[in-house]
C-alpha cells in the first residue's frame, strides 16, 4: 500500500524486491549490558564494505548531533535576531560561513600538529580564535609576524585536545534547574505578572 508522503511515481519505481544485508553491532560499555544493534544496508560487498567499518560509522552518528549542538548553542543560531525574511535568511548564511571556518581552522591545527580532528574541541576552538583575534588584525603587522602569530594560533587549538570517550553517553537534558518565571507569551504592553510564583510553578515542571 502506498504511503501517502509518496507520490504514484516513485512509488511506481521502487522494486518488488531488495536485498539487503543486516550487520550485528555489539556496543560494549563498561558497567552497562552489552547492546546488540542490527544495520540494514544495501551495500552488498564484503570486502569493500566491512562490518567494522559499518560499526564505527553507527556509533559514530552522535556526531552529526554535537555538531548541530556546536552551530546552534555554542555559536548562539538557536535564536535568530533579525525580522525580516531576507535578513534571517542572512543570518542563517553568516552562521554557517563562521561555522565553516572554525570547522577549517580546527582541521588545520590537527593537520599541522598530528593530532586527531575528533580530539579538538569546537568551544575552545571559537574561545582561542576571539582571544587571537584582536591581536591578528592589527594593522601594523607585517606578514612574517602575522603568520607567525596564526601558528601559534593553530599550537593553542591542538594543544589541550579533549579526551577519549568511545560510546559516551550523551543524555538531553538540561543541567541546571530554569528560573521559576512564567513565559513571555503575550506582548509586554499586554502581559500582566502573576505576584505569586507557586501559582505557576506546575506549568513548568
Amino acid at each position: 500500500m502506498r504511503p501517502k508522503w509518496l507520490n504514484c511515481e516513485d512509488w511506481q519505481a521502487i522494486p518488488d524486491r531488495i536485498t539487503v544485508r543486516e550487520i550485528t553491532v555489539n556496543v560494549d560499555i563498561p558497567g552497562f549490558r552489552t547492546e546488540r544493534i542490527i544495520v540494514v544496508t544495501t551495500l552488498l560487498d564484503l570486502i569493500t564494505y566491512t562490518a567494522d567499518d559499518f560499526a564505527d560509522l553507527y556509533l559514530r552518528r552522535w556526531r552529526a548531533e554535537l555538531y548541530l549542538r556546536d552551530i546552534k548553542t555554542t555559536m548562539g543560531m538557536d535564536v535568530l535576531k533579525c525580522k525580516t525574511p531576507e535578513m534571517v535568511n542572512k543570518e542563517l548564511w553568516m552562521h554557517i560561513v563562521a561555522y565553516n571556518l572554525v570547522r577549517a581552522l580546527m582541521q588545520e591545527a590537527a593537520k599541522t600538529h598530528n593530532v586527531s580532528f575528533y580530539r579538538i574541541s569546537f568551544k575552545g576552538t571559537v574561545s582561542t580564535v576571539r582571544t587571537w583575534a584582536n591581536a591578528l588584525t592589527l594593522p601594523y603587522l607585517g606578514k612574517t609576524k602575522r603568520r607567525l602569530l596564526y601558528g601559534l594560533m593553530l599550537f593553542y587549538i591542538a594543544k589541550d585536545p579533549i579526551p577519549d570517550r568511545p560510546n559516551r553517553i550523551e543524555p538531553r537534558a538540561k543541567k541546571r534547574r530554569p528560573k521559576n518565571y512564567q513565559l513571555l507569551n503575550k506582548p509586554r504592553q499586554t502581559f500582566k505578572e502573576i505576584k505569586h510564583r507557586n501559582k505557576y510553578k506546575k506549568a513548568l515542571s
